[in-house]
């Protein structure tokens, strides 16, 4: 694969074979430093966090129902997402590791697009997931039998596949020339579409429209089934039903606050309000911060989690006093 950035060369401009990502150096090297540190804690944090999840709810068969199943799924797409982005963060701020080629940027870029429209979609169905167990709980286990929840699930991974293909592909068809630096910590598409010579605007309509309709029909599915849930919730007799109903999505409600509020501040805020430094500071909040809290949130706000991870605990220490 050989970028058109490249093949222009006849045309005097002057080619970008790499690009720099200018990270966070403009900070002092001792802040960068605790930062690196900090970071390095998240993203451990996360990882083990995550992978736990998918230990626990596939260890114990009290937790093998279409939620956990989901929650797997949402756990996968969290390390890998994180995996895309803070490893090479991480370099650009213990070892000043700012140079990223023109593949690996794309690549980067890819799966940026890919995990997070996977997730998107993955949440909706999480919803769905909760609507059907809370608006038709008699006819639950057929509708969402397990090979429901695997085409689900499915879908949900593989939505991911067009919206990053096609504006990965699109954007490094253009010519690259003059500045290669990427005011950010990784390859999103405005920072790098600024480096572009070459009119993007039908690009441009493109990426608003696709970023609309990837965002919001899932966000809309996710409204839709919590109307129906919170009517029923408010229909139901008893104070001790309604309490159970509403602890079964809460930990839902919050990461898909989570997801969506940071995105929807970094993205859809006016550009006067958007200078680079604080679109990167934004930027934290969905690609380090919420895949971190995540498992907190499941694993603090959902008993029969607690209660798997205490048993582990307790067999784990028990195998080590012996």
């Amino acid at each position: 694969w050989v970028p058109i950035s490249v093949l222009m060369a006849g045309r005097n401009w002057t080619t970008v074979s790499e690009f720099v990502l200018l990270s966070f150096s403009a900070l002092q090297p001792q802040l960068q430093a605790l930062l690196f540190l900090l970071f390095l804690t998240i993203e451990l944090i996360t990882l083990m966090g995550n992978a736990l999840i998918i230990l626990v709810t596939t260890a114990d068969s009290g937790l093998h129902s279409p939620m956990y199943f989901f929650l797997r799924n949402l756990s996968l797409l969290e390390i890998g997402f994180n995996l895309v982005i803070v490893p090479k963060m991480l370099a650009t701020l213990v070892a000043h590791d700012t140079s990223i080629s023109f593949l690996n940027c794309a690549v980067q870029m890819y799966f940026f697009f890919f995990f997070g429209a996977s997730e998107c979609f993955l949440l909706a169905a999480m919803a769905y997931d909760r609507y059907v167990a809370i608006c038709d709980p008699l006819r639950y286990p057929v509708i969402m039998s397990p090979k429901a929840c695997v085409r689900l699930a499915a879908a949900s991974w593989l939505s991911g596949l067009p919206v990053a293909t096609v504006q990965t592909m699109w954007l490094f068809s253009f010519p690259f020339c003059g500045s290669n630096q990427v005011n950010h910590f990784f390859c999103d598409s405005p920072p790098v579409l600024k480096l572009v010579c070459a009119d993007t605007a039908l690009f441009e309509i493109y990426a608003i429209v696709g970023t609309i309709l990837v965002v919001m029909a899932p966000c809309l599915l996710i409204l839709g089934s919590y109307v129906c849930i919170g009517s029923t919730i408010i229909k139901m007799p008893s104070a001790e039903g309604k309490r159970k109903a509403f602890s079964t999505c809460s930990s839902h409600l919050l990461v898909v606050s989570l997801f969506y509020g940071s995105g929807s501040l970094t993205y859809f805020r006016p550009k006067s309000n958007n200078s680079p430094e604080s679109k990167k500071m934004l930027s934290l909040s969905y690609t380090v911060v919420t895949p971190m809290l995540n498992p907190i949130i499941y694993s603090l706000r959902n008993k029969e989690v607690k209660t798997t991870l205490n048993h582990i605990l307790h067999r784990s220490l028990g195998s080590r006093k012996h």
